[in-house]
């Protein structure tokens, strides 16, 4: 069925490599947001909601150093390597470059969570915890999806991926008995990772002619440089996205975390039917808009129009439906839920919005500055309102800020596009 599907739609060279790609990385977003989803249902009955919100808590915090070492790279060396992808010479030296930052950056995280779970209580008296979660950050420094996503070629390593982190996954219903078992499941997340980034590299090498060798400090200052943007714009995200989990996690107790964390792993998963989609189109407009500017916005336009017309019927699924899925996913115990899944409904169709006109569309005209300004303004706002909201209204409140301050993310993003196409006018 799928076969057919994608002969369908691939009647030009163009298409089918798209088409491609989206398939593809539908499997990799699969395998990084569905297969944990698969595994909810499950971890938080036998975890309960004090464990299930510890290990998320853990996962927030790693998450920050995720972000760090990503630097920005998934956006701007996807955007190098597809510019420069018939050049074997400059494919090697961005390769080596970024996977060389990508690399001391993660030394540096490691001894900064040293530091944190030598310092503070809340971190050392699950300190095996966060240092098996940081193994996340290991595979995803190994997984140069960037250099896969830049050459459009992301079939070599999709179906590796999925089944490097399905075979834990279903490692997880069978060593995963009770709480007391929490400790497998960062490790068999981890090891997902670390066996499908080792793999990748195999393929990069393979596939792409890629050799290892250590680059000079003019080419990585000049990727440094490159990403830097991005890279605060990613900052700035997590400081209104994962912060609103460790806010909780500092001002209430794991109970609380769980009850949000179980609601917006839902969140999370819907939110990644539109990854693979944003993911293989970035490419597409980056060239279009290089070689026709009005082409490109016309083309990123009509892509607005029909994943923003599904992300909102999506939203409005969640919203409408949201004890129902509560119930069948999470069980009795986290009715709590209902509420914050009702608050946060409309986030997948909210983010997709500002990603088109942020990422797609404001990052491939080179507007960097105003769009991480935007993403600034929006984080400052979103740890003022978590100070306040927080420890007054607890999980109602940080589903509340996500709410707000992605709204007021993707207005200010519209708006200022809508300015400029009047000013070009």
């Amino acid at each position: 069925m799928f076969r057919a599907f994608k002969d369908k739609l691939a009647n030009t060279t163009e298409k089918r490599t798209l088409t491609s790609n989206i398939f593809s990385l539908g499997i990799l977003q699969g395998a990084n947001y569905l297969l944990p989803l698969l595994t909810i249902p499950y971890l938080v009955r036998v975890l309960g909601p004090e464990y299930f919100g510890l290990v998320a808590f853990a996962t927030a915090t790693i998450g920050y150093f995720s972000i760090i070492t990503d630097y920005g790279f998934n956006l701007s060396a996807t955007r190098l390597i597809s510019i420069h992808r018939n050049n074997q010479v400059k494919i090697n030296q961005i390769f080596n470059a970024v996977m060389q930052i990508k690399a001391f950056l993660m030394l540096l995280s490691f001894v900064f969570l040293l530091i944190l779970i030598r310092t503070f209580e809340k971190f050392s008296d699950h300190w095996e915890l966060y240092l098996l979660t940081f193994g996340v950050v290991l595979g995803q420094v190994l997984f140069p999806v960037w250099l896969f996503q830049g050459m459009e070629r992301m079939k070599y390593i999709a179906y590796v991926n999925i089944a490097a982190k399905a075979f834990f996954t279903v490692f997880i219903f069978l060593f995963v008995r009770n709480k007391d078992d929490i400790l497998f499941v960062p490790t068999l997340t981890s090891l997902g990772f670390i066996v499908a980034g080792v793999w990748s590299l195999h393929v990069a090498r393979r596939e792409f002619g890629i050799s290892f060798a250590p680059q000079s400090w003019r080419e990585i200052r000049f990727q440094l440089i490159d990403g830097w943007h991005v890279f605060i714009s990613s900052i700035s995200i997590s400081l209104y996205t994962i912060s609103t989990t460790f806010i909780l996690g500092i001002f209430t107790n794991n109970i609380i975390v769980g009850y949000f964390s179980a609601a917006d792993k839902i969140i999370q998963a819907v939110k990644g039917i539109y990854k693979p989609f944003s993911q293989a189109i970035f490419p597409l407009i980056s060239k279009k808009i290089q070689s026709d500017r009005q082409e490109g916005l016309f083309f990123a336009h009509n892509f607005a129009k029909l994943a923003g017309g599904a992300m909102l019927i999506m939203s409005l699924a969640l919203f409408s439906m949201a004890e129902i899925i509560v119930n069948l996913l999470l069980g009795e115990q986290y009715q709590q839920s209902v509420a914050l899944l009702k608050i946060m409904a409309f986030l997948p169709f909210i983010v997709t919005m500002s990603n088109i006109y942020g990422v797609q569309i404001m990052l491939n005209l080179g507007y960097k500055k105003a769009f991480t300004r935007i993403l600034i303004i929006a984080a400052l706002v979103g740890v003022m309102l978590s100070l306040i909201l927080v420890p007054v209204y607890e999980d109602i409140g940080t589903s509340v800020t996500l709410l707000i301050v992605e709204s007021m993310v993707t207005i200010f993003m519209f708006l200022y596009l809508k300015f400029w196409q009047e000013e070009k006018c």
